[in-house]
């Protein structure tokens, strides 16, 4: 064994501890491991750092601008919603999830489903208080299952594919692989795996939500907002127009002309004019500025004259110095003297009685208005408001371009899908597109890229190249694949597992150029078909459950989850086991020795 390869399995094996310790985050642990590489000479500088042009790391980012326009037209948030369904149960909403992920992704690359489902299922557990990171493994593992369906399921296979059409004619008894012909093996596998999924994910996975979320907010504000003439959801229940499930907030009641439901019930008829008062949380104001149908009074003077996309919430304390305090809302033009206007109040944890526009403003009152994203720097070292702040994530919906950001995603897809272009290339002019035709403003495309979820995968890159440029990775598979020469099943269930294995440490799609060629020389030697060896290396180099950093969809969610590394062995290394198992009775079947 060379230093080199001493260096780069002892660098592994420390990078393994500290994400399995969870101290640090994973990009700077990552991060940290790829200097230290270069620096010792390991790895060539060009090499370690070329993964931050990767194409895969670079399709990514252009990923999340194209969830971006989706999430914010409101698009994505419907589709999950359909998915996820109006029962707040985690098993039932993952079992309505998996299914049709999977199915997606036997014809769709699954990083842009996860990309674009992320933020929808992450909206969903807030609003129904269930932690994300019990949906959003799963989310990850069944794009990786379904993926298995079909050939152009994952870029996986494509590379098998291809290597199988280089060789046809030089290597006895290898055949073309079909689109569908491992669907039998595929179908197989997704069935147990999902199946796997639904039975022991909401057991193992476990909940990482903090006990005191970043975005808590104590303090109850109290909105008004009126049900339009035109609104769809007048004639439509409370409960049916998804008033009840409002991030811990709640209707408190309806006035209606002369009359004043004090005590709303499920079951209660909206009427178009009925002036809705809610009490809650800022998350629940945030949902409710996205509900369609709904609109603030027009005595608060509620829209700007900016489009959609220009405006955000702002959270701001009302200071000794401004000068409407000890005025209402409507009487001072809060609009006209601040241009911006007041969508909820909090004062002191109490509620605030009346109508929304004749609350009087005290020192010390919490509003959350709307206004243009630069009003919040507009008003830093002012006198009349201190402690300004724009509300994350807080920009309105754009339905009105809903269906241009669907158009695009699909156009997306097909493109990459039918290999017109190449999935990169696809992704760039997507998100070009989603902020050209106004989906995503540029602002919002800025924020919605996750930078340290991009480096740690451009720093994965790099440790995988240290792993072959020192041949760690032929020493491992060699020892695999020796250890399993005495028969052709010890020999394909060899193979499987040298592949799982490297695939946890580099990309699905290096384990599976580097695994090849040993089972094509393993069939020479066994004097049995290649086949089932070729097709053992496809399903394996896809079967990253055990680690995050093992395929680019599980690191996606890393993040977003709240997961810790060890998180992943709880339910990975049972399903890889099992879809392990699966693969290898079933190859012999499909594909015969």
């Amino acid at each position: 064994m060379t230093l080199p390869a001493v260096v780069t399995i002892a660098t592994i094996l420390v990078v393994l501890a500290l994400l399995i310790r969870g101290r640090m985050s994973a990009e700077a642990i990552l991060v940290g491991a790829l200097g230290f590489l270069i620096v010792t000479g390991v790895l060539p500088a060009k090499e370690g750092l070329a993964g931050f042009a990767n194409e895969g790391m670079l399709t990514v980012a252009a990923l999340y601008v194209v969830a971006a326009g989706l999430r914010q037209t409101g698009a994505m948030t419907r589709v999950a919603a359909g998915l996820l369904g109006k029962r707040p149960d985690v098993r039932v909403a993952m079992t309505r999830m998996v299914v049709p992920v999977a199915v997606g992704s036997a014809f769709l690359n699954n990083t842009p489903i996860v990309a674009a489902m992320l933020p929808a299922v992450t909206d969903w557990s807030r609003r129904y208080k269930l932690p994300a990171s019990k949906l959003l493994m799963p989310l990850s593992f069944a794009t990786i299952l379904g993926g298995t369906l079909t050939v152009i399921g994952t870029s996986t296979n494509l590379v098998v594919t291809g290597l199988v059409e280089r060789n046809l004619g030089q290597v006895e008894g290898l055949q073309r692989i079909g689109i569908f012909d491992i669907t039998g093996v595929g179908l197989g596998v997704a069935a147990v795996g999902l199946v796997l999924l639904v039975l022991l994910g909401p057991l193992l996975i476990p909940d990482r939500s903090p006990a005191v979320s970043l975005h808590d907010d104590p303090r109850e504000y109290t909105t008004e907002l009126l049900v339009d003439r035109a609104s769809p959801l007048a004639g439509r229940t409370v409960e049916e127009a998804g008033l009840r499930n409002l991030s811990g907030g709640f209707l408190m009641e309806i006035d209606r002309g002369s009359t004043v439901l004090a005590v709303v019930e499920p079951t209660t008829k909206l009427q178009a004019g009925d002036r809705l008062v809610f009490v809650g949380p800022r998350e629940a104001v945030l949902d409710l500025t996205r509900l369609p149908g709904l609109q603030a009074a027009p005595d608060q003077r509620f829209r700007l004259d900016s489009p959609d996309g220009e405006r955000c919430l702002v959270e701001a304390v009302v200071a000794p110095g401004n000068p409407l305090r000890g005025k209402t809302i409507r009487d001072g033009r809060f609009r006209d003297q601040f241009n911006a206007v007041v969508v909820a109040v909090a004062r002191d944890g109490r509620r605030i009685g009346g109508r929304l526009g004749d609350v009087v403003l005290e020192a010390g009152d919490v509003l959350l208005l709307e206004a243009h994203p630069s009003w919040s720097e507009a008003q830093q070292g002012g006198r009349d408001f201190y402690l300004t702040s724009e509300v994350a994530d807080s920009s309105a919906f754009r339905p009105g371009k809903a269906g241009i950001a669907a158009l695009v995603m699909l156009v997306m897809v097909v493109a990459a899908a039918t290999e017109v272009t190449s999935m990169f290339h696809a992704a760039i002019v997507a998100a070009f597109a989603m902020v050209w035709f106004g989906a995503c403003s540029p602002t919002d495309a800025r924020k919605s890229v996750d930078v340290g979820t991009l480096v740690a995968i451009a720093a994965s890159f790099g440790i995988g190249e240290s792993i072959r440029l020192s041949g760690t990775d032929r020493l491992l598979a060699e020892a695999l694949v020796a250890a399993g020469a005495s028969s052709p099943w010890m020999a394909l269930a060899a193979m499987y597992v040298g592949t799982m294995i490297l695939t946890e440490l580099i990309t699905n799609n290096a384990a599976a150029a580097l695994m090849f060629p040993f089972g094509l020389s393993l069939a020479a030697q066994l004097g049995v078909s290649p086949m089932p060896f070729c097709v053992a290396v496809m399903f394996a180099a896809s079967a990253s459950f055990s680690t995050p950093i093992g395929y680019q969809t599980n690191l996606m969610v890393y993040g977003p989850g709240g997961y810790r590394f060890t998180d992943y062995f709880r339910l990975g290394v049972p399903l890889q086991i099992v879809a392990g198992a699966v693969a290898c009775a079933l190859i012999p079947y499909f594909f015969p020795f």
